[in-house]
């Protein structure tokens, strides 16, 4: 499969190659969303030594990075020799490193300190007497967010502020995913696909073999043998333990239960009791709180929701999880009839909003709106919603958009409509100018793109 995007990663990972003194990078991210494809990428040119960390004891991650070593320096000592401690083997490193730079990484690194938490205090002396002053650049990646988080950038790590940068890597944009695709896909089918596989690299592999979606879902998703069957499971067992109590809480927000008092409400547990639970799912970047873009204090609002934020969980979630049974029987078609029926209005069309939200964004950076926006997201109240709100305080101007993933062309009372919800808006009123754009996935009705040639406060998107 191509290498798509991740330039800006890239970019930040060769400052740090060209630093004149060494460095030390934390790369972390889910799994699946590349973090191995991005360094092989990076390093594929330079002089380097990969190293892949197992689940196994630290005596034999110890022993198979000294082979490695061995190879990389072609090093008859470390060939025959059996350390039994970490420093000899750095101090090969940071003695070739006077030659010529070298990038160490170390893929996985959250495994050694797990089955052995000194190695934390022995790879920060490592680094403070040898690695430190070396001609080195040395990355430290990993899958378990959690971990990586506590092992590398919490305060109380002994690595704590000796990284010289950090890259928490996400899934790959909608603008970049047609680049995934060989052949010419509508944005229709384009949007469709997005909104199982979302912007993760392993998961849009699986999706880009043929054009026939149900096809794709039933092999790769639907079969109890397929890959992805049950890969939320294997996603979070890594991360937690109580498996059962993070599943619950998906389940419930995936079924529509977004505030805070009704998932604890339907989940029959105490308010207090979730926070800790909710902030490991956003850690791990599946789940996230929203509140409407307008508020002034978003961090102490009380309007806030809770969204499934990763696209293929939430889909799993949504169709998959509540008809394993039908699935484990065998009756595929039970559930892509339940697919075919719900589909647009469950997943896609609330994809589609964020897709439009980053299209906004990219708007307002290449000057297309009166200014540049300073927040984008939704807003809402007791009554109404926006499906995409962009505002700048500098400007006083306020955007407000509807998406419509709609089988015809969108038509002007999408606009009326629009035009009637800002006047709910609670935000400058009075002192403040409004510009109004309109997404439609299958383009806009006569009438309404001569009202759009017609105002200067109008933009239409498909």
């Amino acid at each position: 499969m191509a290498f798509v995007d991740r330039q800006r990663e890239l970019q930040a990972l060769q400052r740090e190659y060209e630093r004149e003194a060494s460095s030390l990078v934390v790369l972390y991210g889910r799994r699946r969303v590349g973090k191995t494809e991005l360094i092989r990428h990076f390093i594929a040119e330079k002089p380097s030594l990969y190293f892949l960390a197992t689940e196994e004891s630290e005596a034999m991650n110890r022993e198979a990075f000294q082979r490695q070593v061995a190879e990389f320096l072609e090093n008859d000592l470390l060939r025959d020799s059996l350390f039994a401690r970490w420093e000899p083997i750095f101090e090969q490193l940071a003695a070739a490193s006077r030659e010529r730079r070298i990038v160490l990484v170390f893929d996985e690194f959250q495994y050694i300190a797990k089955s052995s938490p000194a190695f934390l205090s022995v790879f920060q002396r490592i680094w403070d007497t040898r690695l430190k002053n070396a001609n080195v650049m040395v990355i430290l990646c990993g899958s378990l967010v959690s971990m990586m988080l506590t092992q590398t950038l919490h305060h109380s790590s002994p690595l704590y502020g000796r990284r010289t940068a950090q890259l928490h890597l996400r899934p790959i944009p909608f603008a970049h995913y047609a680049e995934f695709f060989a052949g010419n896909l509508s944005k229709e089918e384009l949007v469709k696909r997005y909104s199982i596989t979302g912007g993760v690299p392993k998961y849009i592999e699986m999706f880009t073999q043929g054009t026939n979606l149900s096809q794709a879902i039933e092999e790769n998703i639907l079969a109890p043998s397929s890959f992805l069957f049950d890969e939320p499971t294997f996603l979070l067992q890594q991360e937690v333990s109580d498996i059962g109590s993070y599943f619950s809480i998906l389940r419930v927000i995936a079924a529509g239960n977004h505030k805070l008092s009704k998932i604890a409400t339907t989940l029959q547990q105490k308010q207090t009791n979730l926070p800790r639970y909710l902030k490991v799912l956003m850690d791990l970047d599946l789940l996230a709180q929203e509140v409407p873009v307008t508020e002034a204090n978003p961090e102490k609002s009380k309007r806030g929701l809770y969204q499934i934020r990763d696209h293929f969980i939430r889909f799993w979630f949504q169709f998959i999880y509540p008809n394993r049974s039908y699935l484990e029987m065998g009756h595929f078609d039970v559930v892509l009839h339940r697919l075919k029926k719900n589909f647009i209005d469950t997943q896609v069309s609330f994809v589609y909003e964020q897709i439009c939200q980053e299209m906004l964004w990219e708007l307002s950076a290449e000057r297309k709106l009166p200014c540049l926006l300073e927040r984008v997201g939704r807003w809402w109240d007791s009554s109404h919603e926006i499906d995409v709100v962009g505002l700048s305080e500098e400007s006083g101007v306020l955007v407000l958009g509807e998406c419509k993933f709609w089988a015809g062309a969108v038509g002007g009372n999408v606009l009326v409509e629009l035009e009637k919800k800002s006047s709910f808006v609670d935000w400058h009123r009075g002192d403040r100018r409004l510009f109004y754009v309109i997404f439609s996935i299958h383009g806009f009705s006569e009438d309404l793109q001569c009202t759009a040639k017609a105002r200067e406060d109008v933009l239409l998107l498909s």
